[in-house]
């Protein structure tokens, strides 16, 4: 069992920045750093959408195209942490942003939220106009 723990969320004017991290603990938390990490997002009234993907030696990344370019997926394996750095916020950005793990041990990276079986509680960033 893994267990994901977001933080860092919070309230920030547009064009601000805030980082995100997810922390990993639980019996088999070792297997963290074998295993691609992603964040998702979900606004109210609106489905949870893909954000980023990083291999599990970080070595491959994945945005979509909504914060490609503003956004960077990062992680430390020492640290069992996936960092989340969100620069040039925007509006549109707001949303509860959950971490996840894709435990399937492939090699590609999936936009997938069934592919990831292990999700954290998620963390609210409101971004304001």
């Amino acid at each position: 069992q893994v267990q994901l723990v977001e933080s860092g969320g919070g309230l920030v004017q547009a064009g601000g920045s805030l980082r995100l991290s997810c922390a990993a603990s639980g019996r088999t938390a070792n297997i963290f750093n074998t295993i691609a990490m992603g964040w998702f997002r979900q606004a109210p009234g609106k489905e949870r959408e893909f954000v980023a993907a990083i291999s599990w030696n970080g070595g491959s990344t994945m945005y979509s195209d909504s914060v490609m370019g503003r956004f960077t997926i990062s992680r430390d394996n020492a640290k069992r942490t996936v960092y989340l750095q969100m620069n040039s916020l925007k509006p549109e950005d707001t949303a509860v942003y959950n971490c996840a793990a894709d435990d399937r041990h492939q090699r590609s990276l999936s936009t997938q939220l069934g592919d990831y079986g292990y999700h954290g509680q998620g963390t609210q960033v409101t971004v304001s106009s």
